[in-house]
């Protein structure tokens, strides 16, 4: 399913909006909003627990809550990289570009095993993003 066309960066700046309308900066430390969003992560794994394979992934009935537990875990996670300095847009691009290096297409396709677990002089140990 295709997202919204929305920049992050309103989203960002929506969200941070929303947090000083109530004057919640002072309870959004990384630490206190790294632990939110750890719960957000659990309340969302609740609902597919014991799901399986099933199709449909979600149970029937839940899709709103579903789509609820990720929308606050994206909440939370702009406002994390956002009361933490971090650019998400830089480190996604950054952080893909690392996993392109790590998992080369040629050694990775169609398989499930961790970069450390391939031999090889086509995959770099390090992940770093210099071309092999």
């Amino acid at each position: 399913m295709p997202f919204a066309d929305r920049n992050l960066e309103d989203i960002r700046r929506e969200v941070a909006a929303f947090a000083d309308e109530r004057d919640w900066a002072q309870f959004h430390s990384p630490r206190n909003l790294l632990l939110a969003l750890m719960g957000e992560v659990g309340e969302a794994a609740e609902i597919v627990r014991w799901q399986g394979d099933a199709q449909p992934p979600v149970p029937p009935g839940k899709e709103e809550d579903w789509a609820d537990e990720l929308a606050d875990v994206f909440t939370l996670l702009i406002r994390l990289a956002d009361r933490s300095g971090v650019d998400l847009t830089t480190a996604f691009a950054r952080k893909l570009q690392k996993a392109r290096a790590k998992y080369p297409v040629a050694a990775f396709k169609g398989s499930n095993r961790k970069y450390d677990e391939v031999e090889g002089p086509e995959v770099r140990k390090s992940g770093s993003p210099e071309v092999v």
